[in-house]
């Protein structure tokens, strides 16, 4: 990487957060007594009962826990995709549970990137077009600024010469360094990554990782993955443990990744029927679920 690169990185990042400047000793993200219910017909399912953490700025945390125990749900909370049936989390000051969707649909593109275990890019276009998407989708437009902080972050990632090929052309190891590049494109303040590297062989989620925890530290942005990868969440810099809906300390045994069977990430299954989740209402205790 160029050192122009690198001092770009590090004045957008600083550019991005100096709203957050006067809160700097606050957590980041304070979670309280989150809970989610679903309702599948005649049944009840309560799938997070009380989850409380904190993050701070500029952290790399491994969330762990075993198939089932509420993790995705909870990153889709935390992003907010979904609403919690109760409980609260404020990040940057923000009570994000008492905003409209309006509100939280913007304060999603400018403080939150997400990046997933199957790299969701769009396949008929450029690796650039696909970094720049969450900057044109908010101004319904493309900028200069737009293309060339997009053209940056794919040289960051090792992509300079990559950057015009469509998705179809680049490998699996390629499209994850293309969607960590667009989880940053907004200079958020937090990327929740749900399995990151849970589609990807050893060698290539190393070197993701490694991306991950080297931009972490180049632009103080925090990190919240979920992992069944031990040994990745061994090189975080702090671990929180997922079991029956709430936060517990460390297990002795935590289900390995050879066992966990491949599922689509940040989507919930009720028994074996995908379930259309409702997530727009506001005014009431659980979600209807329907198959």
């Amino acid at each position: 990487m160029s050192a122009v690169t690198t001092t770009a990185i590090h004045s957008t990042a600083a550019a991005g957060h100096s709203s957050a400047a006067a809160t700097h000793d606050a957590p980041l993200l304070e979670v309280r007594d989150i809970r989610k219910v679903f309702v599948d017909r005649d049944f009840q399912t309560s799938v997070l009962k009380g989850v409380n953490f904190t993050l701070q700025r500029g952290e790399m945390v491994a969330m762990l826990g075993p198939s089932g125990s509420g993790k995705s749900t909870l990153l889709s909370i935390l992003g907010t995709l979904m609403r919690p049936t109760s409980g609260s989390f404020r990040m940057q000051g923000r009570e994000l549970t008492q905003l409209r969707e309006a509100e939280l649909s913007d304060f999603r593109n400018q403080q939150i990137g997400f990046i997933f275990q199957y790299h969701h890019l769009l396949p008929d276009f450029t690796a650039l077009e696909n970094v720049l998407f969450p900057h044109a989708g908010r101004l319904w437009r493309e900028t200069r600024a737009g293309r060339e902080r997009a053209a940056m972050l794919l040289e960051r990632v090792g992509l300079r010469d990559r950057m015009n090929y469509r998705a179809t052309r680049l490998s699996g190891g390629q499209k994850q360094r293309v969607a960590i590049a667009r989880a940053l494109m907004n200079q958020p303040a937090l990327v929740l990554a749900d399995e990151p590297t849970g589609n990807l062989d050893r060698e290539n989620a190393d070197q993701a990782f490694a991306l991950m925890t080297e931009i972490q530290r180049e632009t103080g942005t925090t990190f919240l993955l979920s992992t069944h990868d031990r040994e990745l969440a061994e090189r975080c810099e702090r671990r929180i443990y997922i079991a029956g809906g709430v936060v517990v300390d460390q297990p002795q045994s935590i289900e390995p990744a050879s066992t966990i069977a491949a599922r689509p990430a940040m989507r919930v299954i009720a028994g074996d029927v995908p379930a259309v989740i409702d997530h727009t209402r506001s005014g009431g205790d659980v979600d209807r679920r329907r198959a």
